[in-house]
């Protein structure tokens, strides 16, 4: 079987950007929650949200097209020219354009989408931009991000709701173990933080209300949680065929060994509560790695802090580990849910988990759910050599994503770094 390696990223999240910057603050408890500012669309919509910090798009969001993209194709452009960057990847160079593929997951450009009807309902059909549709068509950032580094393989997106990004990775994994391609730029690009979209969430109760510290809203399998943060943010991670990077002498973080993909089929917004669907999946990706459950060491948990997906989820690594006990975090009480982004930046954290025996772990989970007992990651990190890790991502319609990491086939990244 081919292996395949994560040889660059590029992260942007409320906790910071860059792998570096992004998993020294999940190691150190960096929170990227807070209040709206004032002049913020949400700013009365939500009491609190995962903000990106300021970052410089360059010429991406100077020049004419920029007036016209989404802000989700604006930061796939910007984290997938920093995993090109970190890979050392330079399509037309080292990589023939016709030999990597893009797969971009998330909800697409519905903030375009609610300015523009608000524009027509205000001013009438004639201030509908002929740019409507290309900014809110979801294959927008791929296709962007395609036609920006001149890429001529694979180019797809996928919609899976919360699972999207993880399950861009595992089509990844699938397009080079199948020999289609050497190289794919995959993961997600979601910026829902915009009045409509937000507030559905809001008027659901989903959203975490009445905390009068932000930080501390976002608590994973704790007993106090009461619902999610709603982030923004995007992340792309550079996979490889290890032949390929051994080829050129990059290095890899950690390479995805196996994964899962499936279907609840149980309720379009709640999980099962059985936790059976989600434990297959699971088993699926160490049936894809060949990997025995009492091999991974560590599992980054979908996590949301929600009542029914905190339980259901521990319920699901129950079954699929049956008598071993992995240790297990949730990076979302820092970086807060991110929709399909999330999927990715918790790959890239469990890959650096891999890489560097440290176990971020679930901020703020001061009283363990005993509805949800499992060996929790608490207050510190945790120095661990796992010699597998493995990410879980659930979404809206069932949608469930396991994707299992091992270490680096080709020369390893970042070993001695200091975080």
């Amino acid at each position: 079987m081919t292996a395949v390696t994560i040889t660059g990223m590029g992260l942007l999240t409320p906790v910071g950007r860059g792998v570096t910057e992004v998993f020294g603050a999940l190691l150190q408890g960096k929170s990227g929650i807070s209040r709206p500012p004032a002049d913020h669309p949400v700013a009365n919509s939500v009491e609190l949200a995962g903000f990106l910090p300021p970052f410089d798009a360059g010429k991406i969001a100077s020049g004419p097209d920029g007036k016209v993209m989404d802000r989700t194709v604006i930061l796939a452009q910007v984290t997938a020219a920093e995993a090109l960057a970190d890979a050392g990847l330079v399509v037309g160079e080292n990589v023939e354009p016709e030999r990597i593929g893009v797969i971009i997951g998330g909800v697409g450009g519905m903030a375009t989408l609610e300015t523009q009807v608000l524009a027509r309902a205000e001013r009438g059909r004639a201030a509908v931009s002929p740019y409507l549709l290309t900014g809110i068509l979801p294959n927008m950032p791929a296709a962007r991000v395609a036609i920006r580094f001149g890429i001529r393989g694979y180019t797809s997106s996928v919609g899976t709701a919360c699972a999207s990004g993880a399950q861009a990775i595992a089509d990844g994994v699938r397009l080079i173990r199948s020999g289609e391609v050497d190289v794919v730029i995959c993961g997600a690009s979601e910026a829902p933080l915009f009045p409509t979209f937000a507030e559905t969430f809001a008027n659901a109760r989903a959203l975490a209300r009445n905390w009068d510290d932000p930080t501390e809203a976002s608590r994973p399998f704790d007993l106090r949680r009461n619902g999610f943060v709603l982030s923004e943010g995007a992340a792309l991670l550079v996979l490889e065929s290890a032949e390929h990077a051994s080829r050129r002498g990059a290095g890899g973080y950690a390479d995805v060994v196996g994964y899962g993909v499936n279907a609840d089929a149980h309720h379009p917004t709640a999980p099962r509560p059985d936790g059976t669907g989600a434990a297959a999946c699971m088993r699926l990706a160490f049936a894809s790695g060949n990997v025995l459950p009492e091999q991974v060491g560590y599992v980054n948990a979908h996590g949301t802090s929600t009542k029914l997906g905190d339980v259901a989820e521990s319920v699901a690594i129950g079954l699929a580990f049956k008598g071993s006990s992995p240790a297990v975090s949730s990076t979302k009480a820092l970086t807060g849910h991110m929709l399909g982004t999330s999927g990715v930046v918790e790959a890239a954290a469990s890959a650096m988990a891999v890489n560097t025996g440290l176990l971020p772990p679930t901020y703020n989970l001061e009283d363990p759910d005993p509805a949800c007992p499992l060996d929790h990651v608490r207050k510190e990190p945790r120095e661990a050599r796992p010699q597998y890790a493995l990410s879980n991502s659930f979404g809206f319609g069932g949608q469930n994503v396991s994707l299992l990491f091992g270490p680096p086939s080709t020369q390893i990244k970042s070993e001695g770094e200091v975080w």
